[in-house]
């Protein structure tokens, strides 16, 4: 079947000018606690991605001329404090979501895959949401472009052993009585056997009101009472879909917030938790295209929060961090030494999973030559089969005085070593049954636990934009933290992770 066309969207997104951010401190006298707070955290995000994401921008903008530029082109760059957290947490150096999202939200380590609670499963510990609530009256908002009961929403009202007890994490969500919940779908709605009660029926019999569709979320008022609002179109593992495959007119995650906003504004307070999730999995499939255009859409999200920000500036407070960071995403590859062709990455018009269930699953299924599917490569990707431009590729070298066979002219033509690379790729996932229980480390090392020919393709244009990935997994370094608003000078300077739930407590005022 044939992609839409989207590059449009990378060079809109690329040319969107960010929202004004008032950049005056406010004295230290006059805070208040915040009466309204947001907290967005981008699964997976740390400086490489916010980066790669804000120099992309910059490319699109610059492209053709001779002189670099670069200006902050994120609404969270804006922001007029920035600190930096540790994420380690009790299992590793490299954590995982469930543990670092249990100490943003409780201020509490724990081992990874563990969901506030104590390294021996035995103590609980209360969010941040749950004290706002309990003991503020604050509403209380939980939204994920990923599923619902997902480790990190599930770390601001669950409190599991382990991340991968999704009914349970469902049952707990019902019984949290937050006010809005928003995004992906649950997962084992109906248990891991499937022989449980419906987690959506369980929802509805506590006094929820289920949406599934857009016109019912567009319709969606305060007055309605909680609401779960489940996104229409649901992608790979019933997550919303990555912003790079949205079709003209779904909703994003901003716009999803957007709503939140309006039902959730009170007189009282509220708190609203935003997870960025498809960041971290585009980053683990080593897709920097997806990363960045859902880097975006987070970036969109906060957006909203600012416009709400401005018509209660002394009121909000906005907090903008990662969990952790994902895929060892780096500006800069061997092949393209100290140049970078970002703007490559505006030729790709469907992210890996789409590619995937899209394409491949009809590749598979039709035992599809390799010439047809290099013909999708190019048009989804931009990539070029040596022989379609070889002439044009050797005149690109001898302009730059490289090598023909070098990526550093930046052109989109494969070298026959990419080529050849490509075709083994191919030929792995047409072997594949998809029984396979186990691979050995070569294949792990090229291809991780991915389809071999769409992770290849996504190699191959990160590098020859002059971008790689080092792993499928998480990495240690730490994050970022924006802040703007009633309290942000507390977020500056170097600090552990559990201190964003710690200065948080410390504002409001929770026991």
């Amino acid at each position: 079947m044939k992609a839409k066309k989207i590059s449009a969207l990378f060079l809109s997104a690329a040319m969107m000018a960010s929202l004004a951010v008032p950049q005056t401190a406010m004295a230290a006298e006059e805070v208040s606690a915040p009466k309204y707070i947001f907290l967005f955290i981008g699964d997976g995000m740390s400086y490489p991605q916010i980066q790669t994401t804000n120099y992309f921008k910059s490319a699109m903008e610059d492209d053709g001329d001779e002189i670099l530029t670069s200006q902050n082109n994120l609404n969270m760059m804006n922001f007029p404090v920035a600190g930096s957290a540790q994420t380690y947490d009790s299992t590793s150096f490299c954590p995982d979501s469930a543990s670092t999202a249990t100490s943003i939200s409780t201020g509490h380590k724990t081992y990874s895959g563990t969901i506030n609670m104590d390294e021996k499963m035995e103590t609980s510990y209360e969010t941040i949401a749950e004290k706002l609530k309990a003991q503020l009256g604050y509403k209380i908002g939980i939204l994920s472009s990923v599923n619902l009961n997902h480790a990190t929403p599930a770390a601001f009202y669950a409190h599991q052993a382990s991340r991968n007890n999704y009914y349970e994490i469902g049952e707990e969500m019902i019984a949290s009585d937050f006010d809005y919940f928003a995004g992906g779908g649950l997962k084992k709605a109906t248990g891991a056997e499937g022989d449980q009660k419906d987690l959506y029926e369980l929802a509805e019999e506590a006094g929820y009101k289920v949406i599934r569709t857009q016109a019912e979320a567009e319709a969606l008022t305060g007055e309605d009472g909680k609401a779960i609002v489940i996104d229409e179109t649901l992608a790979d593992d019933d997550a919303m879909s990555y912003a790079m495959d949205l079709e003209e007119g779904e909703w994003g995650l901003a716009d999803y917030v957007e709503k939140g906003i309006e039902v959730l504004d009170n007189d009282t307070g509220f708190f609203m938790m935003v997870e960025g999730g498809k960041i971290d999995w585009a980053c683990h499939a080593n897709d920097a295209g997806a990363t960045i255009t859902d880097t975006v859409a987070l970036d969109e999200a906060v957006g909203k929060a600012v416009e709400f920000y401005n018509e209660h500036p002394d009121e909000t407070l906005i907090l903008v961090t990662g969990d952790h960071e994902t895929g060892g995403l780096t500006i800069g590859f061997a092949g393209t030494d100290y140049d970078t062709f970002l703007t490559n990455l505006s030729n790709q018009k469907i992210s890996y999973a789409k590619f995937d269930s899209d394409y491949v699953t009809g590749y598979k299924e039709n035992k599809t030559d390799f010439d047809t599917v290099m013909a999708d490569v190019t048009e989804l990707f931009g990539l070029q089969a040596p022989e379609e431009n070889a002439a044009e590729a050797s005149n690109q070298a001898d302009s730059k005085d490289v090598h023909p066979e070098s990526e550093e002219t930046g052109t989109l033509v494969m070298t026959d070593y990419e080529y050849n690379k490509l075709k083994a790729a191919y030929e792995e996932t047409m072997s594949r049954t998809g029984e396979e229980e186990e691979f050995g480390q070569e294949e792990y090392l090229l291809y991780g636990s991915y389809e071999p020919l769409t992770v290849t393709i996504t190699h191959i244009l990160n590098n020859k934009s002059g971008i790689n990935f080092a792993s499928y997994a998480h990495t240690g370094l730490p994050v970022e933290v924006f802040a703007m608003g009633s309290g942000q000078e507390d977020f500056g300077g170097y600090y552990d992770n559990t201190d964003i739930y710690n200065k948080l407590a410390a504002l409001t005022g929770v026991e």
